[in-house]
């Protein structure tokens, strides 16, 4: 393993940690800092133009390389962090703090992730790899997503064969993962300590649905442009995207249901057959949307799952029934369905009377 900067070697492991980041570790940090700032005063321009250079020379197609250098209060404040039982979380902040230099990669549609990820994985020592949007999913959340690296260098970059064996932070998001990252910190940073807003929850929620859409449909376009690249993938439908793909494909015609419920109408569609835009796109024709809403007679404007239930219902018919009845926690559902499908079967037979 190549040498480590004086003073940031690896963690010891086994060693208990201490309660609390003691004033004596914040001071020597301070000396750390201080002198490695010293030291590298074009840090960041260094590592940005060396990180610049690798993707290009890669042909990667990015937006921005950003880097910075953390703040002095900045550090102190992360090093003094804690844990819930009072551990500090940080117990050799030199070592333990991987973000003091920081970079972020900004590319244009998300199949560059890869790419760049590829190329800083074969240009330094990977010790550790994130993908925040993977992990958002798996949560079932919505919202921020990009791909977290922490690098090592090593003496494979001229460039920076001064900082041979420092550790770095990476970030690579697409462009709108990053404004509505950047947008998000700033509206929350302004709320403080006041609890969130239910309203603004809602419409950040479908804000990150819209986006996720976006990015696939900037994947989309990426394909259509490169020939060389596989564009008979449609955009799968997920609990994340369906509300913007919904927002796309019927606008504001009908309201966007609870979040919660997209789980719901995910499985329904998927027991139908329908996983991607295209089919969801065919499901919502005008004509069947038209026919559907007549025979209901609703009292109210259908929400996305609502309208979708009774078009896959008008569609599908008794599958439908036998398919869905036991999704959802509601234990009449094959009633409510059969009693629907009944309305659109005398409807029908009374629009081939008046044909």
């Amino acid at each position: 393993m190549p040498a480590l900067p004086s003073g940031r070697g690896p963690v010891s492991r086994g060693v208990r940690r201490p309660a609390r980041v003691s004033e004596s570790t914040i001071s020597k940090l301070s000396n750390q800092y201080h002198d490695w700032v010293r030291q590298h005063p074009q840090a960041a321009d260094e590592f940005n133009d060396a990180i610049e250079d690798l993707l290009n020379d890669a042909g990667v197609i990015f937006d921005r390389v950003s880097t910075r250098v953390k703040r002095w209060p900045s550090l102190k404040a992360k090093a003094k962090k804690r844990h819930a039982n009072g551990e500090a979380y940080y117990p050799n902040p030199w070592d333990d703090i991987h973000d003091i230099l920081g970079v972020r990669v900004t590319v244009f549609h998300s199949t560059a992730i890869p790419q760049a990820l590829e190329v800083l994985g074969d240009s330094f020592t990977v010790v550790r790899s994130v993908d925040k949007a993977a992990e958002t999913r798996i949560s079932g959340g919505f919202g921020y997503g990009s791909h977290h690296l922490v690098l090592r260098v090593t003496n494979a970059i001229e460039e920076l064969a001064a900082y041979e064996g420092w550790t770095f932070e990476v970030q690579i998001r697409t462009v709108l993962q990053h404004a509505w990252a950047e947008f998000e910190h700033d509206i929350r940073y302004k709320q403080g300590t006041s609890a969130p807003s239910a309203q603004v929850d809602r419409l950040f929620t479908l804000a990150a649905g819209l986006i996720e859409l976006a990015d696939q449909q900037f994947d989309e376009i990426a394909a259509l442009k490169d020939p060389s690249t596989d564009t008979s993938e449609d955009v799968e439908l997920s609990p994340e995207t369906l509300p913007g793909v919904l927002a796309v494909l019927v606008g504001g015609r009908f309201p966007r249901s609870r979040s919660e419920h997209y789980r719901f109408l995910l499985e329904i569609l998927e027991l139908n057959g329908i996983t991607t835009m295209s089919q969801l796109k065919a499901l919502l024709n005008a004509g069947d949307i038209a026919f559907v809403h007549d025979a209901m007679r609703y009292r109210f404007r259908p929400g996305h799952v609502r309208l979708i239930d009774d078009l896959l219902l008008n569609k599908f018919g008794r599958q439908h029934i036998d398919a869905t009845a036991d999704v959802g926690d509601r234990n009449d559902r094959k009633r409510r369905l059969a009693g629907r499908f009944k309305a659109l079967q005398n409807y029908r037979a009374h629009t081939a009377k008046q044909d």
